[in-house]
């Protein structure tokens, strides 16, 4: 099997072998979030802090405040951080507050100019947050598995739920998600909920624009991450092991003997060989063309190294390729993050940078001169 990474595409096949608003208080004597005057939802006293921090994080948005954005103008230009107003959730929509935005290289294709994008736009599609605001006529059963407070992580392919291929669990292709948000920058209604506080310029949505200081996503592209996984860390949940789960689990169907040739050994090519080690594959081949990450590859899983350079990788490894282009978030999020909760995938072993958001545009930099084995993080948080 050869997997080529990155998360727009991959290559694989088996070789043998209700709206919150400013009524939300927080009673810190009786650990109790109340919702107007009636309805009371009790928390346990771990949890007050964060009770706390949600309501701050409501009253925020509900008092019509502002965040911070980092914004793509044109190719091949810096990058740069800009105010905008509070973005608001719609049905079906949640408004998180982001902790932490992995730096993926379909963000650079993006500021290269080597994808097509609308643009001005704001990048970042792998992140970790906390649930601050429910769009209008969000249904129950989403407000009470995402109540205001939770921990989540959101998956950069967001299903609308309703369409054909959602419909039958295929979430990775998602009419709407290619229709609206990969091909317009919007959201499925055909509108970005970004706009810059000054002028009201509208500005694109890269996924759900990750690189914020808030951002809209929709509801099925998120799940629950647990106290136990640190927000840094899990944001790469969302894309580079979201993608690698894809490629293995669905495009390659990677059993337990078969052998497996990751070509490419980055983010998503580090996260494939973790993948493959735990789908228990016999012989693991990491193909790269630096040797340092060849080295990082064998603490990752790989049984085998090829240094595309100096050895022809064609010959040693002989394949059929299919393609695959991520995971199904409805579907593998909750996998991947009990994955990660039970150590078989090592997220801090994954994850080789962290860069704090005002430094988010040397984070693509260094990214785009080959300075980061495996994957960096921004926190935003």
């Amino acid at each position: 099997m050869m997997i080529r990474s990155g998360c727009k595409r991959l290559f694989s096949s088996k070789k043998n072998g209700s709206v919150l608003s400013s009524s939300w208080l927080l009673n810190r004597n009786n650990n109790q979030i109340n919702k107007g005057d009636n309805d009371v939802i009790k928390r346990s006293p771990s949890s007050s802090s964060a009770a706390a921090a949600a309501a701050a994080a409501a009253y925020h948005v509900s008092s019509g405040g502002s965040m911070r954005g980092l914004v793509f103008w044109e190719t091949n230009k810096p990058l740069t951080i800009e105010e905008f107003n509070m973005p608001r959730p719609k049905a079906g929509e949640i408004l998180i507050k982001t902790k932490a935005c992995g730096v993926c290289h379909s963000d650079l294709h993006v500021i290269k100019g080597e994808i097509p994008f609308s643009n001005p736009c704001v990048v970042g599609h792998e992140i970790t947050g906390e649930v601050v605001e429910h769009g209008p006529h969000t249904d129950n059963k989403t407000i009470q598995r995402l109540p205001v407070g939770s921990r989540v992580v959101g998956a950069f392919i967001m299903p609308c739920g309703n369409c054909s291929f959602c419909s039958k669990g295929h979430d990775d292709l998602c009419e709407d998600f290619f229709a609206y948000n990969r091909a317009k920058g919007t959201l499925y209604d055909g509108e970005t909920r970004l706009f810059l506080r000054n002028s009201g310029k509208p500005v694109f949505m890269y996924s759900m624009g990750g690189m914020a200081e808030y951002c809209v996503v929709p509801a099925n592209a998120l799940s629950v991450l647990p106290d136990s996984l640190p927000y840094k860390e899990s944001a790469i949940l969302g894309c580079a092991v979201f993608t690698a789960y894809g490629a293995m689990a669905h495009a390659a169907e990677v059993r337990a003997g078969d052998s497996v040739a990751v070509i490419g050994v980055g983010g998503v090519g580090s996260s494939c060989l973790q993948i493959a080690r735990a789908f228990g594959a016999s012989d693991i081949i990491a193909v790269d063309v630096h040797d340092e990450k060849l080295q990082k590859a064998k603490t990752f899983g790989a049984t085998h190294t090829v240094n595309a350079i100096q050895e022809d990788a064609i010959e040693k490894i002989r394949i059929q390729v299919i393609g695959s282009y991520g995971g199904r978030a409805r579907q593998d999020l909750p996998k991947l993050v009990k994955l990660a909760e039970s150590g078989i995938f090592n997220l801090a072993n994954a994850v080789t940078r962290k860069y704090k958001f005002e430094d988010a545009n040397k984070a693509y930099e260094d990214l785009n001169k080959g300075n980061i084995l495996s994957r960096a993080v921004v926190e935003i948080m």
